[in-house]
């Protein structure tokens, strides 16, 4: 019984694997894009990649040429290589701005840098050609039934953005005066992030920031600077506060207002 299971399992194997070789051998490329259809439709899309590589340089000009590279593109974006996936959704929208597949195709090129895109640590070059592409695609087919989830992902890609300008801001803020006044910097990266980011969920820590950095700045200046550095300290903190009454970090933020409220007297 169990060997007559595994033959029913392996004959059907070994004729796919057959078939294919056959494909690949053959010189008959329209044999060659129907079976990478085939492939493509049963998700063996490393099979359909493969094959469609040669049709789609075969068929340029003919009226298959459009299919095969779109297909192409689709067979790569499954196969989880968004980098090659989205360089073919280009050339596709690119040759075809009119194409039956460019909503897709320009849909389908953003989505795939926006799953490529790493943790925030790392190089964004990906993330934001991901925002590019999907800001395009909005902007081409703002009807498009895939607008909601194109928003969500710019959404998402750019608190990551933040987040990366946050994480850089904090670190000057901890490098404090090593080798100059990082302070400067840590408001400088802050205030640059809440310029390109108005909307980031991580808007009030950079706020925050930005008011913990004055305070360090007018705690560490010469006395003669003191009170118009704390006075800078009690605008920025009024400024919080007016944005966030409610915040976590309200305590923190009073205690500072509270020391700087010493150096200015009226």
């Amino acid at each position: 019984m169990l060997k007559r299971l595994l033959y029913l399992l392996i004959i059907p194997l070994l004729c796919s694997c057959g078939e294919y070789q056959k494909a690949q051998k053959s010189t008959d490329y329209n044999y060659k894009f129907d079976y990478a259809k085939r492939a493509f439709e049963q998700k063996k899309y490393v099979q359909a990649s493969t094959l469609l590589k040669e049709c789609s340089t075969v068929f340029k000009g003919s009226d298959k040429a459009e299919e095969a590279l779109y297909l192409l593109a689709m067979s790569e974006y499954e196969n989880k290589d968004y980098i090659s996936s989205g360089a073919f959704f280009k050339s596709y929208y690119t040759r075809y701005p009119k194409g039956k597949y460019t909503e897709l195709a320009r849909y389908y090129s953003g989505y795939g840098y926006y799953l490529d895109s790493p943790e925030p640590q790392l190089d964004q070059t990906t993330t934001i050609q991901a925002i590019n592409e999907l800001q395009a695609f909005l902007d081409y087919f703002p009807r498009s039934e895939k607008v909601p989830l194109a928003q969500q992902a710019i959404f998402e890609l750019q608190d990551k953005l933040t987040l990366k300008q946050l994480q850089n801001a904090q670190l000057y803020y901890n490098l404090g005066t090593y080798l100059g006044n990082n302070y400067e910097s840590a408001i400088i990266v802050a205030r640059n992030a809440i310029k390109d980011y108005p909307y980031s969920k991580y808007k009030e820590e950079l706020e925050l920031l930005v008011l913990k950095s004055r305070f360090q700045e007018a705690n560490l200046s010469v006395d003669e600077r003191k009170v118009d550095r704390f006075r800078e300290v009690i605008d920025e903190y009024y400024s919080f506060v007016n944005n966030y009454p409610d915040s976590k970090n309200r305590q923190e933020a009073d205690n500072i207002l509270k020391i700087a409220q010493k150096y200015v007297k009226d």
